[in-house]
């Protein structure tokens, strides 16, 4: 159309030829009413510029390329209109969440640098199966952040982009963000509950579905909906040369305070003991009071309960306990104050590995807290069906990790 529209304007241009010398001709020509100001602005260029012999003068150049403008304009159209729907078809490519992670692989850990190079200076440590998130590489070395660390680590020392190790060595979690959480057997709520879990804790996932993930607690594996908890990935995270002196120096602090509260429990009791009138008759059930400061003596005394109800919320070492309440007040007959929480006893005395587990230790699993009592055995708060008990062998679940009080 537009075409057509530029050839009869052309035709009705008025020309008036005159002539200018031997033999050429001096063009002057006057554009038509309703051509645009681009047309008329062509046409009067190539006019004055040009000249002929023979008299006749036509406006092909300028009918060409007007031509020409118009269809490189529609070219550009429909390579924009193409462009366009083939980057709507194109399906953008999803990065892995897994692909800047980097695992260290270690016997204990690998120095991260202010440098990459042996010489720079130690700025932490990015311990055996620690991650980090890769910033760059650098002559054999990434640049990484980890936690409150950024420096260099050898790239030899870790694994990067690898989706099946992350997984395995993070720890996908649901934090409870309601007062009590019920798990049930299925994915529905019409399924019956298995178990419950207080508000703040969090457990392991072991599974994902649509609004509902599969957690492990003490019960076995059931589901919870996803809208009363909170998902994240936890991984292990590089610790500063600050962070290691200010735990170590917590640590010693709170063996040596346990340690003094120990004794001083027991003194205690035996005072106690030692005052008390004698019984007319025997009691169906006694106990003995905490004796000693160590690990060994919360292990004895921990076991003399074992047959003693549990109950949900509890914290009664013979009228019933839960899990964690049972390690707390077991822990509290020695003086030592514990949270009633197997999600927040993750984190008091200090971590030991499993293979050096001694009596006393605090075994930490997804939802649940129990005491090791020596020869792969822990004594701990089960279920409302099975009470206090022991329970072989120590690892019957994943152990997430051990704490060390005295």
């Amino acid at each position: 159309m537009n075409r057509n529209r530029l050839r009869i304007r052309t035709c009705c241009l008025a020309a008036t030829i005159m002539l200018a010398g031997s033999g050429s001709m001096a063009v002057n020509a006057a554009p038509a009413a309703g051509l645009s100001d681009e047309l008329s602005t062509t046409i009067s260029s190539v006019t004055k510029e040009s000249t002929v012999a023979g008299g006749t003068l036509t406006f092909a150049k300028a009918v060409s390329d007007s031509q020409k403008a118009d269809e490189n304009k529609e070219n550009t159209d429909n390579s924009s209109e193409d462009k366009s729907e083939k980057a709507e078809n194109e399906t953008p490519v999803v990065k892995s969440e897994y692909a800047d992670i980097a695992i260290a692989q270690v016997d204990n850990y690998v120095n991260v640098r202010s440098t990459p190079g042996e010489d720079g200076e130690v700025l932490g440590k990015l311990y055996d199966k620690s991650a980090a998130t890769v910033e760059g590489e650098e002559n054999g070395w990434y640049k990484i952040t980890s936690g409150s660390v950024t420096g260099y680590v050898k790239k030899e020392f870790v694994v990067v982009g690898n989706e099946e190790l992350a997984r395995a060595v993070g720890r996908r979690m649901a934090k409870v963000n309601t007062e009590t959480l019920k798990v049930r057997t299925d994915a529905s709520t019409d399924a019956p509950v298995l178990g419950l879990v207080p508000g703040g804790d969090d457990l392991t996932v072991t599974e994902e579905r649509d609004g509902w993930v599969k957690v492990s607690v003490e019960e076995g594996e059931g589901f919870v909906s996803t809208d009363y908890v909170s998902l994240s990935t936890e991984f292990v995270k590089a610790e500063s040369k600050a962070e290691e002196e200010a735990r170590l120096a917590k640590e010693e602090a709170e063996r040596k305070a346990a340690e003094e509260a120990a004794a001083a429990a027991a003194r205690k009791a035996s005072q106690q003991q030692s005052s008390a009138p004698a019984a007319s008759s025997a009691p169906a059930r006694s106990y003995a009071p905490p004796s000693g400061g160590n690990g060994a003596a919360v292990a004895s005394y921990a076991g003399q309960f074992v047959g003693n109800p549990y109950v949900y919320g509890g914290t009664s070492l013979t009228n019933g306990a839960d899990c964690s309440g049972f390690v707390m007040s077991v822990y509290a007959a020695f003086g030592v104050s514990l949270p009633h929480s197997s999600s927040a006893m993750r984190g008091v005395g200090y971590e030991v590995s499993q293979a050096d587990m001694q009596p006393g230790d605090i075994v930490c699993y997804s939802g649940h807290v129990a005491i090791y009592v020596g020869n792969n055995t822990i004594v701990h708060a089960s279920t409302p069906e099975s009470g206090i008990k022991y329970t072989s062998p120590a690892a019957y679940r994943s152990i997430i990790t051990v704490r060390r009080i005295f």
